[in-house]
C-alpha cells in the first residue's frame, strides 16, 4: 500500500508507514507535487533526508578523487617520463605525457665490464635507418619529433664515493643554493649582490648543470632543473645568441642530460633549438654568422667586426652531429661537415689556424694571431674528438689533428729559461711571443686521450710538461689560483718563469687545468694529479666562495687579502670545473669511461658512436 500522510492529526517526529494489500492506484489519479510533498513532512523527516543526501554527495565525491589520484601525473616522476622496452634497450621518444614506469630514473654512469673482458659499446645507434618526424613542420621549430635511439645499459648508485668527491658535491651544492636563491631561471648568479645576470635569457646555469647532477647523485635538484626546462625554457624568443656558447652549453647540455637520463624532453628540446640555430649556416660561403635571432631566424656577423671566429665555427661539430644521429635528420650534420672540410681546405701554416675567418668570403683575415688559446684552442680539440666521436673512422680529421700537434711543436712550444717549463706560446704577425691563456690548458687532457687512442707517445709527454706548467701557473700565485693570461720567461735565468701583468690576474674559475688533471689520472693513474686537483680545489674554496651561496671570480690572484670579487659565477664552474674535480677524485676508472664517452668543450659527455 501506499504511504498515507494524516493532515489531521498532530504532527509528532516519526513516520507512519501503513502496508496493504490493495495495489496503489495508477500515477495519473493519485499524483502529488514534490512540494507539497514535502511541505507535509516534519522537521525532523526533512533534516533526515537532507543529511542522507550531504552524506551521499561527500562520498561520491571521495570516491571520485581516490580514482582520479590513481591517474598518470605529468609532474611524476623521471621514470615515468619515457617509454623504455628493456628486452631490446630502446627508447621511443614521443608525447611525454604518456611514460612507461618500469625504467629506473637513477641509473648509474659506470657500465658493467662483460665476464670475458670485451668493452661494453655505450653507442647510441638509431635502430631504424629511417625514421619519421611525427607532425613535424617544415623547420621542425615547433613540431613533437618521433624517433628511436638506443639506451646504455647503467647501474643504479651515483653519487661521491670518497671525501673528495663529497666535499666538491657540497661546493656544487653551496653554488646552487645562490643560484636557486638569487638568480633562478636567470643565466648566471651575480653573488656578491645577490643577484642575477643574463646573456641570452636561456637559462645557461640550470642547463650547463644538469648532467653535473646526475653524475653527482643530485636527483632532487635535477628534477627541479628538470621541471624548469619543460614549463620555463622558451626558446622562441626575440634575443640574438651566439651559436658557438649556444651550441656548447645548451645544445650540449641538453644533448647529454638526454643521453644520462634517457628522458626524450631534453632530445625535443635540442631538436627545437637546432632548428633554430640553422640559420646562422644561410651565409655566402657557407661559413656560419657568429649571431642569430632565435625568434625570426636573422642571422648576422658580430657586432664587433665582420668575422666569425674560427675556433667557434669549427667547435659546434659534435653537438650538430649528434643531433642528427639521433633525430635522423642529416640536415645538422651536413651542415657544420660543410664548415669543417671548407676550413680544412683553406692554406694552414703547418696545420696552424689563423683565428678569424670571414662569413662572406670564406677566408681567413690575412695576417691574424695563431694560438691555442682564446678563438684558436677548441679547433684543435674537435679536430680529434670528430674522429673519435665516429669510432676513429674518419682518419682525415685525425691526420688534420696530428699535423697541428706537430706544427705547435715546431712553432709554438718552448722552454723557459730558469727551470725549463714546457709552455704553448703565440705567433703574432709572424712573431713568437711567449704569452699563453690559461685556455691552452685543456691541450694536455687532448694530447693525452689521443695517445690513449694509438697516436704517439711523444703526445703523451708533451701532455705531461704542458700539465705540470699549467699547475705551476696556480702553484706561483699567492692565492693558489691561475691568472687568466701568464707570459713566460725565456731569455733570463736569472728571472722567475711566469710574469703576469696586471690586466691579466683574475681568475674566471675556469675549468682547462683540471680537465687536463682528470685525463691524465684517468689514463696513467699517477696520484700526482689528484694531488694539484686537490690543491686548487682548496684554493676555489678559501678565495672564491661566498657566504650565503654561491662563488665569484676574482680580480686579482696575486692578492691574499683582497682578491676583489667580481660578482660574476660563470656557468662552466657548475658544468665544467666542478664536473672535471668530481671526476678526477673518482675512484671507479668506468665512470664516463674515455672509451665511450667524447666530452665537448663545455664538458658535456656524448657518447661514441659504433663504426
Amino acid at each position: 500500500m501506499y504511504p498515507v500522510y494524516y493532515e489531521s492529526a498532530p504532527r509528532r517526529d516519526f513516520i507512519s508507514v501503513m502496508v496493504s494489500k490493495e495495489p496503489p492506484e495508477p500515477p495519473s489519479k493519485r499524483r502529488q507535487s514534490c512540494r507539497r510533498v514535502w511541505n507535509r513532512l516534519s522537521r525532523l523527516q526533512r533534516t533526515i533526508i537532507c543529511a542522507i543526501l550531504v552524506v551521499g554527495a561527500m562520498s561520491g565525491l571521495y570516491i571520485a578523487n581516490g580514482l582520479m589520484n590513481e591517474l598518470p601525473d605529468d609532474k611524476d616522476t623521471l621514470s615515468q617520463r619515457h617509454n623504455v622496452f628493456p628486452n631490446d634497450n630502446v627508447v621511443h621518444v614521443m608525447d611525454q605525457r604518456h611514460p612507461d614506469k618500469d625504467t629506473k630514473a637513477n641509473q648509474r654512469l659506470h657500465d658493467n665490464d662483460d665476464k670475458d673482458g670485451e668493452d661494453q659499446k655505450l653507442h647510441f645507434e638509431q635502430v631504424n635507418e629511417e625514421k619519421k618526424t611525427k607532425g613535424q613542420s617544415q623547420d621542425g621549430a615547433d613540431a613533437g619529433v618521433d624517433v628511436q635511439v638506443q639506451v646504455p645499459n647503467m647501474e643504479d648508485g651515483v653519487g661521491p664515493q670518497n671525501a673528495q668527491q663529497k666535499a666538491v658535491v657540497e661546493a656544487f651544492k653551496h653554488a646552487w643554493k645562490g643560484y636557486k636563491q638569487y638568480a633562478w631561471g636567470h643565466d648566471e648568479l651575480k653573488p656578491i649582490s645577490k643577484a642575477a645576470s643574463d646573456w641570452f635569457g636561456l637559462g645557461l646555469t640550470i642547463i650547463d648543470s644538469l648532467d653535473t647532477m646526475w653524475i653527482m647523485g643530485l636527483m632532487e635538484e635535477f628534477e627541479e632543473a628538470r621541471r624548469w626546462v619543460e614549463k620555463d625554457l622558451v626558446l622562441k624568443k626575440n634575443v640574438d645568441v651566439n651559436l658557438f656558447e649556444t651550441t656548447i652549453r645548451v645544445l650540449g647540455g641538453l644533448l647529454s642530460a638526454f643521453h644520462l637520463s634517457n628522458d626524450g624532453l631534453f632530445l625535443e628540446k635540442a631538436r627545437e633549438l637546432g632548428d633554430r640555430l640553422m640559420p646562422c649556416f644561410n651565409s655566402p660561403s657557407k661559413i656560419p654568422y657568429s649571431d642569430v635571432n632565435l625568434d625570426t631566424g636573422k642571422a648576422h656577423p658580430p657586432r664587433w667586426g665582420p668575422d666569425s671566429t674560427t675556433s667557434e665555427v669549427t667547435s659546434i661539430q659534435l653537438e650538430f652531429r649528434e643531433l642528427s644521429h639521433q633525430t635522423g635528420n642529416d640536415k645538422y650534420k651536413n651542415a657544420v661537415d660543410e664548415v669543417m672540410g671548407h676550413i680544412q681546405s683553406l692554406p694552414k701554416e703547418n696545420g696552424l689556424i689563423p683565428i678569424f675567418v670571414n662569413a662572406r668570403s670564406g677566408q681567413f683575415r690575412a695576417g691574424a694571431t695563431i694560438t691555442v688559446g682564446a678563438r684558436g684552442d677548441s679547433y684543435y680539440e674537435y679536430l680529434l674528438k670528430q674522429w673519435l666521436q665516429t669510432g676513429k673512422t674518419e682518419d682525415k680529421l685525425r691526420d688534420e689533428y696530428v699535423t697541428a700537434i706537430e706544427g705547435m711543436q715546431k712553432n709554438l712550444v718552448k722552454s723557459t729559461a730558469a727551470n725549463g717549463l714546457k709552455f704553448i706560446g703565440e705567433l703574432v704577425r709572424g712573431s713568437f711571443s711567449p704569452k699563453m691563456d690559461h685556455l691552452v690548458c685543456f691541450l694536455p687532457g687532448t694530447l693525452a686521450i689521443g695517445h690513449h687512442n694509438g697516436l704517439d707517445a711523444s703526445h703523451l709527454e708533451l701532455a705531461k710538461e704542458l700539465a705540470k706548467t699549467c699547475y705551476q701557473m696556480y702553484a706561483d700565485m699567492p692565492t693558489g689560483l691561475s691568472p687568466e693570461i701568464a707570459y713566460f720567461n725565456i731569455n733570463n735565468p736569472g728571472k722567475p718563469d711566469i710574469e703576469v701583468k696586471n690586466a691579466d690576474t683574475h681568475n674566471l674559475l675556469r675549468p682547462e687545468t683540471v680537465e687536463s688533471l682528470f685525463y691524465l689520472y684517468r689514463l696513467t693513474g699517477d696520484k700526482q694529479y689528484r694531488d694539484w686537483g686537490w690543491k686548487i680545489f682548496q684554493a676555489f674554496e678559501k678565495y672564491t666562495k661566498v657566504q650565503g651561496g654561491g662563488y665569484s671570480s676574482i680580480g686579482s690572484v696575486k692578492d691574499t687579502k683582497n682578491p676583489r670579487f667580481r660578482d660574476k659565477m660563470e656557468s662552466f664552474f657548475l658544468g665544467e670545473t666542478l664536473k672535471y674535480l668530481f671526476l678526477l677524485f673518482s675512484d671507479d676508472p668506468t665512470l664516463l669511461s674515455l672509451d665511450k664517452y667524447v666530452f665537448n668543450t663545455e664538458a658535456h659527455p656524448l657518447p661514441i658512436w659504433r663504426p
